[in-house]
């Protein structure tokens, strides 16, 4: 929530709280000593013009040291409300000193913290959401079974295994996830051969749909540096998106090129292709370029948020384009 609009803060350019402390000094006892004489001046007994200076000082003072304390007091109010999970909260920062360097920090933290928040949220539901579809397929498949509504054949086995396989994975790619972002994943940085890490990452995915002919590129001499089995694990996730994506009989190309200071692997299909406004969201957890199309027809949308964190830890870039007239392209540089 937005500070309220709030009055004259004729402070608020001076650029040290010290000289503003000093200004509210000076002030305070100009304004006194001219109270004073002001008051002798009418005829006042000098008790008197004292107080009036002494008002005069203590009005001049809340005055100029308005803008000064006003953040502080907002901060304190505002963490109170934080710390019951209202991260809406917002301070005035206009002053330019220390303090409006803080309340500046204090709001970019509590946007931060709202963001958090958000994605928190929007986690657990997807979170919810993937979970309770499987489960509710094995729960109903063992009701049945359970009812002598159908007999436990070899189909019924073998769909709840899939379920259970399905149900593991996304645990699995769930707790990946969370490690890269607590930093708690560390790189077993070497040098090693891009063509080895493709012709692997093709080898595991081929057998997912034999109709999609995979080309790789064949310099064996180029090298990276990083992980490879975290390489691989990139190229195992953008290869089994690319050949889910492919009509029967289309081609998936995966190759590696050297580029200035590092190496570069692109993974080509001749899909459906995704849109422009999709390009940079398809990297989001959870995020399916078809809303309307189930999880159960593809993954749970983890492999490409799995990926372009791989690739950033590494220091390097992912990004996706569309190809003309159909098709995707996803593209990751990795530097030496």
């Amino acid at each position: 929530m937005a500070p309220a609009a709030l009055g004259p803060r004729p402070l608020d350019r001076v650029r040290s709280i010290k000289v503003k402390l000093g200004l509210v000094v000076v002030g305070s006892v100009a304004v006194t000593v001219g109270a004073i004489f002001g008051s002798l001046e009418f005829g006042l007994h000098s008790r008197f013009a004292f107080v009036a200076g002494l008002v005069a000082s203590l009005v001049a003072i809340q005055i100029l040291a308005h803008g000064m304390v006003l953040p502080l007091r907002q901060m304190v109010s505002a963490t109170r409300s934080m710390a019951s999970g209202d991260y809406s909260q917002r301070v005035t920062a206009t002053a330019q000193d220390e303090v409006g360097s803080l309340a500046r920090s204090f709001n970019a933290m509590a946007s931060q913290l709202e963001e958090v928040e958000r994605q928190r949220q929007e986690l657990m539901a997807n979170v919810s959401h993937e979970l309770r579809t499987p489960i509710a397929a094995l729960r109903a498949r063992l009701e049945n079974l359970a009812d002598g509504v159908e007999a436990l054949d070899d189909e019924a086995i073998d769909s709840m295994r899939k379920g259970t396989d399905r149900l593991s994975r996304l645990v699995d790619q769930l707790l990946e996830l969370s490690q890269f972002e607590s930093g708690a994943i560390r790189l077993d940085r070497q040098t090693f051969s891009i063509f080895e890490v493709i012709d692997e990452a093709a080898a595991e995915v081929r057998p997912i749909d034999a109709r999609v002919h995979l080309c790789l590129g064949r310099d064996h001499g180029l090298t990276g540096v990083g992980d490879p089995d975290r390489i691989h694990e990139v190229l195992t996730n953008l290869l089994t998106n690319a050949v889910r994506h492919s009509p029967p009989g289309g081609e998936v190309e995966v190759r590696g090129t050297a580029i200035s200071g590092g190496v570069r692997i692109e993974v080509t299909d001749e899909g459906v292709g995704v849109a422009p406004d999709d390009l940079d969201r398809i990297f989001n957890r959870f995020y399916r370029v078809d809303a309307a199309r189930s999880s159960g027809a593809g993954g749970a949308g983890l492999g490409l948020a799995i990926a372009r964190s791989i690739v950033e830890l590494h220091g390097g870039r992912i990004w996706a384009e569309s190809r003309d007239p159909a098709g995707s392209r996803i593209v990751f540089e990795l530097p030496d």
